[in-house]
């Protein structure tokens, strides 16, 4: 029976001490919330630690984007109009060659041939000629017969005209200046019509021919300013003006094609590259925030504007209209009021309404206002 009463009695004991425990632990945490709250009030010490940006005015161009195909200012396939044997070739692979400069020479044994016959023919109708003449003043011959050598003189002439022309066929030439392209022909090569024995551009100066959608026409005159980037210089753009639009409108695309000249110094654009076609239309002055500050869901976007109360910060989710993105900036069209203050970093941590500390403390209003001249500055 005692046994049983001294059970009981540490039972009690034992429970007695959990209690306390308890107490003590609900006590002191209670007493580690308050020095965490601190002075700040409720909340002061929770949160998401937050950098923030400030809304601001910033210049963005509007600009119609397409993509294009350079092409030189002149280009041509260098070929031949007969079946022939090539039996010289005068230049090089790459080479930049003048107007009229020779490329190749056929064979021409018959055109020599043809040609030296047609000289002998003009000796012998020049001598003809030559004594009838001086026979006819003598009066000694009839006039006639001076007139008819006159008349076969011509025609030994044109003869040998036409025999230089048929021979001048065989050698192809430059027909402007220009850089010459790659080649596989060597001599003993048998061309044939329409074969491509290498091509010339002039590269000096490039143009781009864009479509250009028929609502743009009243305001893109001829000489508007555009510009150009290309994969192959990531990062640099190449400054140009449009040259000419065409005379007819697509039935089925209701575009036009645009052609735009660039300057091309260095022959660093070359033929058959892809441009992407920004065509200017104007500035204009509109609030922008960061792209890291916007978030995307579905066809909207939003962001998380900081709101200060009594009981400290927090995120206040804004629908936003966006407009163009430019410079790393994002233009608001609608949502946002010039100077409110958005979170720029660690928005996918975020929720609606949830405490938010900005990096650096109560103490960054300093950094408040270095996040206003931000993008004042990225302007200038």
């Amino acid at each position: 029976m005692f046994k049983r009463h001294f059970f009981i009695i540490g039972a009690a004991c034992v429970f007695g001490l959990m209690i306390v425990a308890a107490v003590l632990k609900i006590a002191f945490s209670d007493g580690d919330a308050g020095k965490q709250r601190g002075p700040g009030g409720p909340g002061g010490g929770r949160g998401q630690v937050v950098a923030e940006v400030v809304a601001s005015p910033r210049e963005f161009a509007d600009q119609i984007r397409v993509l294009g195909v350079a092409r030189s200012r002149r280009s041509v396939n260098i070929t031949s109009n007969t079946t022939e044997l090539v039996t010289r070739v005068m230049f090089t692979d790459g080479q930049a060659v003048a107007a009229g400069a020779p490329l190749v020479e056929l064979q021409a044994r018959e055109e020599d041939a043809d040609l030296i016959r047609a000289r002998a023919q003009l000796e012998s109708a020049q001598r003809d000629y030559d004594r009838y003449r001086i026979l006819a003043e003598r009066g000694v011959a009839p006039r006639v017969l001076a007139e008819t050598a006159e008349t076969a003189l011509k025609t030994a002439q044109a003869a040998v005209a036409a025999a230089e022309a048929r021979r001048g066929d065989r050698i192809l030439r430059a027909p402007f200046a220009g850089v010459l392209g790659l080649t596989s022909v060597t001599p003993g090569t048998l061309i044939s019509p329409g074969s491509v024995i290498t091509t010339l551009d002039d590269t000096g100066g490039i143009r781009v021919d864009f479509p250009l959608p028929e609502r743009y026409l009243g305001v893109l005159p001829v000489g508007a300013p555009i510009t150009a980037t290309s994969d192959a210089f990531p990062g640099e753009a190449f400054n140009g003006r449009i040259a000419l639009l065409d005379t007819r409108v697509n039935e089925q695309t209701r575009a036009v094609i645009a052609r735009a000249e660039f300057p091309n110094p260095g022959n660093r654009i070359r033929p058959g590259m892809m441009m992407r076609v920004a065509v200017h239309q104007g500035r204009r002055q509109s609030l922008a925030v960061p792209e890291a500050a916007v978030q995307y869901e579905g066809p909207g976007a939003f962001v998380y504007r900081i709101a200060r109360g009594e009981k400290g910060m927090t995120a206040q989710r804004v629908e936003v209209q966006t407009g163009a993105v430019e410079g790393g900036y994002v233009e608001i069209v609608s949502g946002l009021a010039n100077n409110d203050h958005v979170i720029a970093s660690g928005l996918n941590r975020i929720q609606p309404g949830a405490p938010v500390r900005v990096q650096g403390g109560e103490g960054e209003a300093g950094s408040h206002k270095g996040g206003a001249r931000a993008p004042q500055a990225a302007r200038k």
